[in-house]
């Protein structure tokens, strides 16, 4: 499945890789142009003329750079030429984002002076609204000062780190309570591959609106500013080796919900976060009172991703991940069948659900041969930004530019450090990607193949003098974006899966009273794979509606 590394092979092609990695080919779509001076095939060369010219010109550690410099040179290509138009009529022109937007100076003085990854975590938190750090003199004067500020109850926050068993073992851990209160539910949220829970700043205070609830958000362990430990995976064959990778996840997670003795919760979790909350209920049954899958990867089965002896794919819509200008997702018309779904008539949408493999699926595109090459390296892309050094924050540009291009500029500014403050760090968590996943995303454990056992667990075998205890479902929940590059259909294929095996145990003798399952797709407009960042206020009130539903069912339960 993996290749080993020739080392000096790796440095020689870093530049290259880093280019492509984080500013991506040029796509018209995307409004994305490839800059003559910035291109990849340039890039090796400029790589070392840039380290050396500004070793010795470095600003004083006073601010951050701007991630948009506005001393930039207008690039002459952009004026406007009427010989260029037929007609010759006047046309707005919006210049093409630059590759990496961030200068070589500017980079220099980030990685020179860069924010600790805690300063920057903290940094992304205070564009939270209301809900104030659970901080101050005295219960008191905490309690008055959040009646008169928060017009949704007396909310604070606090963040710390939670030790696990073992050596460097601890989970990074935001909460939010509501002072005063009684907890009756809780949501637990976990990020995607390589990200922090710092990138969901715009859910946290929407998502504690309701009383009697408590939110939770991890780093998962290795990632964002969680502890750090070698990643190793010792089994031998392939089955093993993706149980070994997924334990080392949610094993981690198990311990923590031990530490912090929650009995049921809610369970969300994005892309590969998603993947791994399947895999949680799966192993740890019992425990969860709902499952919300937000663009979640890995459900598709694909014949080359399952056999480590057939190549691996070549085609995924992943490559978007690299290429999609953000602000274009969220203003574009939608295309796909994400956007089929949204426009169906309600009595549409089962044969819509039923049928996933349309014409209107979105094309998969060839994935760039650098993709490949890192994966079968089991080289991530952050050893890139590790590796390049003063660079480095100019290459993670190329990605935050686009990804986070459609917000007010001081939160873009300050998703970028964020971003280069957990990217920098020390690779861990981030080594276990190609053992869950074959290039372009394919799982090599399919989720469809597990989707419908997921809530059907069972909690504790039969003894001599107890019964056998068993779960019988509980609501899933897939949310998609329109513009996705996560296709809905495998969402929609898990649908059909688990409404067949709610039917099976309907049929089954008591099975009306004992049944709780239940499944549903949702696809949020004006968004794509990050619909949790793209459109808030929509993602916001679907999962508010989630947690309503359940607050009521146990309540029902309780009386």
């Amino acid at each position: 499945m993996l290749k080993s590394t020739n080392p000096t092979s790796l440095l020689l092609r870093i530049p290259k890789l880093a280019s492509s990695v984080f500013a991506g080919p040029p796509s018209e779509k995307t409004g994305t142009a490839s800059p003559s001076k910035e291109s990849s095939s340039r890039m090796s060369t400029e790589s070392v003329s840039a380290s050396t010219d500004t070793s010795s010109s470095i600003p004083p550690p006073t601010t951050q750079p701007l991630l948009f410099p506005t001393h930039r040179k207008k690039n002459p290509s952009h004026q406007y030429h009427p010989q260029h138009h037929a007609e010759g009529a006047p046309r707005k022109h919006t210049p093409r984002m630059m590759a990496f937007p961030l200068g070589y100076k500017e980079a220099a003085h980030q990685w020179w002076t860069s924010l600790s990854s805690r300063q920057a975590e903290q940094n992304v938190l205070s564009f939270i609204p209301h809900v104030r750090e659970a901080t101050g003199p005295s219960v008191g004067a905490r309690l008055l000062d959040l009646a008169n500020t928060d017009p949704f109850g007396q909310r604070v926050w606090r963040s710390s780190m939670v030790q696990l068993s073992g050596k460097n073992r601890a989970l990074n851990e935001f909460s939010i309570e509501r002072e005063g209160e009684d907890v009756d539910n809780t949501l637990v949220m976990l990020h995607g591959y390589g990200a922090g829970l710092g990138f969901f700043y715009k859910n946290f205070e929407p998502l504690t609106r309701l009383p009697g609830w408590k939110l939770y958000a991890l780093d998962m362990l290795g990632m964002g500013n969680s502890s750090r430990p070698p990643f190793k995976v010792h089994a031998k064959t392939q089955k093993e080796k993706i149980a070994e990778a997924e334990s080392w996840f949610i094993d981690a997670l198990e311990e923590w919900r031990k530490i912090r003795k929650l009995e049921k919760f809610t369970l969300m979790g994005h892309s590969m976060g998603g993947y791994l909350a399947v895999s949680y209920a799966l192993k740890y049954p019992g425990h969860l009172n709902k499952l919300i899958l937000v663009s979640p990867v890995g459900i598709p089965e694909d014949p080359w991703a399952v056999n480590a002896d057939m190549p691996e794919p070549e085609t995924s819509t992943m490559a978007a991940e690299f290429t999609q200008d953000q602000e274009s997702i969220v203003h574009q018309t939608p295309a796909g069948q994400n956007a089929e779904y949204v426009n169906a008539k309600a009595s549409d949408k089962e044969s819509v659900a039923s049928q996933p493999n349309t014409s209107t699926t979105p094309p998969k595109r060839p994935l760039p041969g650098w993709l490949v090459w890192l994966w079968d390296a089991n080289v991530s892309p952050f050893s890139i930004v590790r590796f390049a050094g003063p660079l480095g924050p100019r290459f993670v540009s190329g990605w935050t530019a686009r990804r986070f291009n459609h917000l007010p500029s001081p939160e873009k500014q300050a998703l970028h450090d964020y971003s280069y403050a957990l990217f920098r760090q020390r690779g861990s968590g981030e080594y276990a990607l190609p053992y869950l996943l074959a290039p372009g995303a394919y799982a090599r454990s399919p989720v469809i193949n597990r989707i419908q056992d997921v809530g059907r667990q069972v909690i504790s075998p039969k003894t001599e003098t107890t019964p056998e205890v068993q779960e019988h479902g509980f609501p899933i929940v897939f949310m998609y974006g329109e513009n996705d590059w996560m296709d809905v259909a495998g969402g929609y294929a898990a649908q059909e899966k688990i409404k067949k095996r709610i039917e099976k145990e309907l049929l089954e003798e008591g099975g009306a009273e004992k049944e709780n399952g239940s499944v549903k797709v949702v696809v949020v407009r004006k968004a794509g794979h990050h619909l949790y960042v793209d459109n808030p206020e929509e993602f916001n009130e679907v999962v508010r509606r989630e947690l309503k539903e359940t607050m009521m069912v146990n309540q029902r339960r309780r009386n």
